[in-house]
């Protein structure tokens, strides 16, 4: 039994940390049809800005809706790729929050 719990505790110190990579997000979001940013550093700006607003918990169908109005899309798929992007490439210690947020949402 003791080695169990040491080995689970060594898995756990030896786990690599959570960062940010921004040139996967840049890849994945720049260069996609549909978003428009003008440059990097806009599409890294709203990036974070959408992992500031899952910091602060807002909650899922409204990040949802707040992507859709800024892009003038109605297409869920398109707001929900953005935010999907954003916290797993610039925020990666946000994606509990963003799936407890998002738990039950049913797209309208």
């Amino acid at each position: 039994m003791l080695s169990v719990g040491l080995l689970s505790s060594a898995a756990l110190v030896a786990a690599p940390p959570v960062h940010a990579d921004e040139v996967a997000y840049l890849v994945n979001v720049h260069v996609r049809p549909g978003y428009n940013f003008p440059n990097a550093d806009a599409a890294l700006g709203y990036g974070r800005s959408i992992c500031d607003r899952v910091a602060a918990q807002l909650p899922y169908a409204e990040l949802v809706d707040q992507v859709k109005a800024d892009f003038r899309t109605s297409d869920y798929y398109q707001g929900a790729y953005l935010i999907n992007q954003a916290v797993n490439e610039l925020c990666p210690a946000q994606i509990w929050q963003l799936r407890k947020s998002a738990a039950g949402y049913v797209p309208s």
